[in-house]
């Protein structure tokens, strides 16, 4: 018997990163004898005001965050950073990175391959957070399917694949009219917790304890 819980996230949110650090710390924890807890990977666009019709980045539009906003965020990340042993995270936000090609990356791989879903989307994670590579760029990404025994050139041709991107708007689009409205966000039968909560949230979310 399995649970799952669903987990909607952007790569290029450093919170998503930490939230996914904290599932993974809970669900490590977690009592052999109880039902193992899989992850349903949903995913939300943190730059939609920022998206021109083509699906580029217009850098110019105003996000409405001030440099008190980002220094907050940052120091929120270093916080957590050491809170949930994350020493390999770098506390650089990276508002230049596109996380859009992957994310339609992860969808086909969710979907194709799904028992190696989770190592590419780890990989993609940490490509990103760890590594400070760019993981909008069709290489690195080809480079982490190759990682978990994918093949890269797939990948490679996938995400600038039109129908496979507007699969991935479509997505965006059921989130929000799910009520998303920031990441993380995680929902487990019906309830829900937003942010990079701690370890102990997330059982609660699910346990009920």
């Amino acid at each position: 018997m399995t649970g799952s819980i669903t987990v909607y996230s952007d790569y290029v949110c450093p919170f998503c990163y930490l939230g996914r650090q904290s599932l993974e710390t809970y669900r490590e924890a977690r009592d052999d004898a109880a039902p193992a807890l899989e992850i349903d990977w949903q995913p939300f666009d943190l730059r939609s005001r920022h998206r021109r019709p083509d699906g580029t980045l217009d850098e110019s539009v105003d996000s409405g965050k001030d440099e008190a906003y980002y220094e907050e965020a940052r120091q929120n990340v270093e916080r957590l950073r050491e809170e949930y042993g994350a020493d390999e995270m770098s506390t650089d936000l990276v508002g230049d990175v596109d996380g859009f090609r992957a994310q339609v990356a992860s969808r086909y791989v969710k979907e194709t391959f799904p028992e190696q879903w989770l190592a590419f989307d780890e990989g993609v994670f940490a490509a990103l957070w760890a590594d400070d590579r760019d993981v909008g760029d069709a290489d690195v990404l080809a480079d982490i399917a190759d990682g978990v025994g994918l093949d890269g050139e797939e990948i490679r041709t996938v995400v600038d694949d039109e129908a496979w991107r507007d699969r991935l708007r479509d997505e965006f689009a059921d989130a929000r009219e799910a009520g998303i409205t920031g990441v993380p966000t995680f929902v487990y039968d019906g309830h829900g917790a937003r942010g990079a909560v701690p370890p102990s949230q997330l059982e609660r979310l699910v346990e009920g304890v």
